[in-house]
């Protein structure tokens, strides 16, 4: 009976202490996640800012090869807006590669598939390092980068030319490869998508974030092409922009953000009726730590604009379409923030100087780089055979 006793009494303390070993454990974990989340604010900032006016080129970009393919009449007058704005495109994308970068070298903890012990305790990160590696990862990132810069390059290159052609052959080469570029864009940007923003929460997925992400890029784009526009009239240039021109812009901006909501309706009652754990999960951490950001860029990008730009009328008003447009664009930024923000840094998150600094900082880096590279030709796109149909263009 003693050794009885003796064998219980031996069992029970080692049962406790194994319990005490894994609450130790666990709080370690926790403590450990905990810090990773606070390191993680200022990078987390820093990449919302840097993706952000990426975005805002990548979409200009998208915009312009749109209206090159499409053989659009009424936009040559904008060209050189567009172009100068997609000037950022390579400064921008190569600024968010190296943050890419310094996480695959641990120098943050963004992405935690990147870390091999989570990978190691995690069946469901495994099963994707087929996909999710750091070599893949960076190589496909530089596929991206390269294949958007130089289609850049060249249409940018033949544009200049056309200016001083004969004929019409570098404007047909421009519609060329402005087709095939289009191809390889909703191609490179959903994945792109999945990679540098999905991919931080590596346990949810959705089908429609690519285009998501498009549509408030594109949205982003367009608004950009509008302020810049209005400012350069304002200071006396760009004369053969007019009204109809900014009515157009404003009616893009109108509709993609309806196309935007479509797209956020969809994503979220989709998940949230269906109510799977693995899915709800993503909305339920955005509702509960992140209210107001996620319910006030909803009002900031569709009911704003809604109000603002369904009038027709408004829409060639420089006033209405600047005040639709610096909301937008703030709307869109705080959209960034909450794709990014709850999973690199859980309830830990504030507006404080990293979010503010960084914001910013690219965003005065941003406007240098478009000015000057505005600044580098001139401000009509002479050579374009649809230039006097764009210069008559009345809405």
């Amino acid at each position: 009976m003693q050794l009885l006793s003796t064998n219980v009494t031996t069992h029970g303390a080692s049962h406790e202490e194994n319990n005490h070993a894994e609450d130790k454990h666990a709080d370690d974990v926790h403590g450990e996640h905990l810090l990773h989340q606070l390191q993680n604010k200022p990078w987390a900032a820093l990449y919302v800012a840097a993706f952000f006016f990426f975005m805002i080129s990548l979409g200009v970009l998208a915009f312009y090869a749109i209206q090159r393919a499409a053989q659009a009449g009424w936009s040559p007058a904008l060209y050189r807006v567009m172009e100068g704005i997609t000037g950022y495109l390579l400064p921008g994308a190569l600024i968010v590669f190296v943050i890419l970068a310094l996480s695959g070298f641990h120098m943050n903890h963004l992405f935690i598939w990147m870390d091999p012990e989570v990978v190691a305790h995690d069946k469901l990160i495994a099963s994707k390092i087929g996909f999710l590696n750091v070599p893949f990862f960076l190589a496909r990132a530089l596929f991206y980068i390269a294949g958007w810069s130089t289609y850049r390059y060249f249409s940018r290159k033949f544009s200049l030319a056309q200016d001083q052609a004969k004929d019409i052959s570098n404007h047909k080469k421009n519609f060329r490869i402005s087709a095939g570029f289009l191809v390889f864009y909703i191609v490179t940007e959903s994945m792109m998508s999945w990679d540098w923003i999905m991919s931080i929460d590596p346990h949810w997925f959705s089908t429609l974030f690519g285009w998501y992400v498009f549509a408030s890029m594109f949205v982003s784009g367009i608004t950009a092409i509008a302020l810049v526009t209005i400012y350069l009239k304002s200071k006396g240039y760009l004369e053969k922009v007019n009204d109809s021109h900014i009515h157009d812009l404003g009616k893009f901006m109108f509709g993609i953000s309806v196309f935007w909501t479509y797209l956020w309706f969809s994503q979220f009652m989709l998940i949230w009726y269906s109510n799977i754990p693995e899915e709800v999960t993503y909305f339920i951490t955005r509702i509960e730590d992140y209210n107001l950001p996620f319910f006030g860029m909803l009002v900031m990008n569709f009911i704003f604009p809604l109000l603002l730009l369904m009038n027709s009328d408004y829409k060639r008003i420089n006033y209405f379409i600047v005040m639709a447009g610096i909301v937008i664009l703030l709307g869109h930024y705080i959209d960034i923030f909450n794709m990014i923000m709850p999973s690199a840094v859980g309830d830990q998150w504030f507006i404080g100087i990293p979010e503010i600094g960084g914001f910013l900082f690219f965003f005065g880096l941003f406007i240098y780089v478009v000015f000057k590279e505005i600044s580098k030709a001139p401000l009509h796109a002479e050579g374009d055979p649809f230039m006097g149909e764009s210069e008559r263009f009345h809405y």
